[in-house]
């Protein structure tokens, strides 16, 4: 063999003959909805209204339209090449298995740093609502873990109903806070408007772009879409209609009903509630903050182990972790160690004192570094000139400005990109070795 493409596996098989896959439309949204609305409804409200007041409602709408490309860049990209691999996979057809090698790494070990993060937010929620003792965050926090794994153990049949139920759930107590919420609207509290003048809608439009984040997290099980072509971009316009809606009506109502008590808030949505629903609101705030976690979780945690499915395949990680990677497979051998990570990554957090700013970096700046790579992959592989390309060259500039509000915390998934450096070196020293044999 030449080691020239040594570190070249056989192409991952994107459409198994007459395979079939198991997500339709309405299982595809909610997916997409759960994986990107997230836990930002919990807190980043009144973060904006901190920020730019009134005006966040402008930062809302324009992070909304912001993330049109990029949704449309990835959902070009998972239809014409359904892979359990995700962006891996795009980036392995663009830009060679190193470079592969590099975004399957970002995202299993860095992404799903978040993974302790969403639980830590979910629980801290549920004590705040509920007013338990501070070190139950914990506990609570790895029992919120538990369900998306279990459902997972048995793949679509169980996780996918389970999501359904999860993302319905989510966006009915959406639109019930908002709806109970609506009786303490006061327009008046909408002025004055700019308070912190464009600068605060910059820095509210900085916080909003990590809510409108995720739409890579679904590539990772576009193989189990029925008709890939067709379902992934109407279940990510969808996505897109439910997300920005959500936002922006929880936006108005914590301007108009909250006023200059949301920016001081740690939890906004639970004063939004008590302000129409006194005490009997603290149980609902409680039971959403839960929903919300366990269902980005649960999203998550799907798409986390499919990768690792692929990197075993691929031979990114040990080929033992391969099985479950096709096409309908229950990848629970990787969802197995992504447990583990996830246990590791909690035990960091309790270890560290409870703060999750470090561990909000780590999953941020790899999330980015992923988007990099993405749309580099895609302004190669996809049809010039076409409506992905477009989206994707679009996406280009803006990741590339992401990267420099990344800054210095690139160095984490920068870190990784060495580690798959030194995987390919040792790969093809051994290759070399074989071949000289």
């Amino acid at each position: 063999m030449s080691t020239e493409h040594a570190d070249v596996v056989a192409d991952p098989v994107l459409v198994e003959p007459g395979a079939r896959g198991s997500i339709g439309l309405v299982l595809g949204s909610a997916l997409y909805t759960a994986a990107v609305l997230g836990t930002g409804i919990l807190l980043l409200p009144a973060l904006a209204v901190q920020a730019a007041g009134p005006a966040s409602l402008v930062a809302v709408g324009a992070v909304l339209l912001l993330s049109i490309p990029l949704a449309g860049t990835f959902a070009a990209l998972a239809s014409r090449h359904p892979d359990a691999g995700g962006v891996a996979t795009y980036v392995r057809l663009a830009l060679g298995p190193t470079a592969a090698r590099m975004t399957g790494y970002w995202f299993f070990f860095g992404v799903c740093v978040g993974s302790p993060v969403v639980a830590m937010l979910g629980a801290q929620y549920v004590v705040a609502a509920t007013g338990g003792p501070a070190w139950s965050v914990y506990p609570l926090a790895l029992v919120i873990l538990v369900p998306p794994f279990t459902a997972n153990a048995f793949g679509l049949r169980l996780a996918g109903p389970v999501q359904l139920a999860l993302t319905g759930a989510l966006v009915a107590l959406v639109v019930g806070v908002v709806a109970f919420a609506a009786p303490a609207v006061d327009v008046a509290r909408l002025q004055p408007f700019l308070p912190n003048g464009l600068a605060g809608v910059g820095l509210a439009i900085s916080l909003y772009v990590w809510a409108f984040a995720g739409w890579e997290a679904v590539t990772h099980i576009a193989g189990e879409f029925r008709n890939p072509k067709r379902t992934i971009p109407w279940a990510t316009a969808i996505a897109i209609a439910v997300v920005g809606l959500a936002y922006l009506s929880l936006q108005f109502v914590t301007v108009t009903v909250l006023g200059e008590r949301a920016g001081s808030s740690t939890v906004p949505l639970l004063d939004l509630v008590d302000a129409t629903l006194p005490g009997a609101g603290r149980t609902a705030v409680a039971v959403v903050a839960v929903i919300v976690a366990v269902g980005v979780l649960n999203a998550y945690a799907g798409a986390f182990a499919k990768l690792g499915a692929s990197l075993g395949r691929d031979g990114d990680l040990p080929r033992w972790f391969a099985k479950g990677a096709e096409r309908g497979g229950v990848p629970r051998r990787s969802l197995a160690l992504v447990a583990l990570l996830a246990l590791v990554y909690l035990g960091a957090v309790v270890l560290t004192g409870g703060g999750l700013e470090p561990f909000v970096l780590i999953h941020t700046s790899s999330m980015v570094a992923v988007y990099a790579l993405g749309v580099v992959a895609a302004l190669r592989i996809l049809r010039r000139w076409s409506a992905g390309w477009w989206m994707a060259l679009i996406s280009a500039v803006l990741v590339l400005g992401l990267l420099v509000l990344a800054g210095a915390h690139l160095l984490i998934p920068l870190g990784f990109a060495v580690v798959a450096v030194l995987v390919t070196v040792v790969k093809r020293r051994r290759v070399t070795r074989l071949a000289g044999s």
